[in-house]
């Protein structure tokens, strides 16, 4: 599974780089692909090209504040998360976007 998203939290440092890092093992772990932008205090990170998101099969937002760029997105199935859910079960959510989209 290809899955691209945005993490961002309200403070902007510390939870956004948690929930990336997180995700980013959890998928791996899945033997999916994933590619997470950063949307902190020091401005986007990581940004995504349109060819990762064309390619993706689900966007991933973990989120706790509104992102800039959401449109990109536009025709893609979204799930949208808080921070805290993608640093405490990042296992658990790899494992339902699994199902969500029926990959095993």
């Amino acid at each position: 599974m290809k899955i691209v998203g945005i993490t961002a939290c309200s403070a902007g440092i510390a939870h956004t780089y948690i929930a990336k890092e997180k995700l980013e093992q959890a998928a791996k772990d899945c033997g999916d692909t994933i590619h997470i932008e950063t949307q902190g205090t020091i401005g986007t990170e990581d940004a995504l090209k349109p060819e990762d998101i064309k390619e993706a099969d689900i966007v991933l937002l973990a989120v706790d504040v509104k992102v800039t760029g959401r449109e990109r997105f536009k025709g893609k199935k979204i799930v949208q998360i808080s921070t805290d859910t993608a640093i405490q079960s990042p296992n658990k959510l790899m494992k339902k976007l699994h199902s969500a989209l029926n990959v095993k």
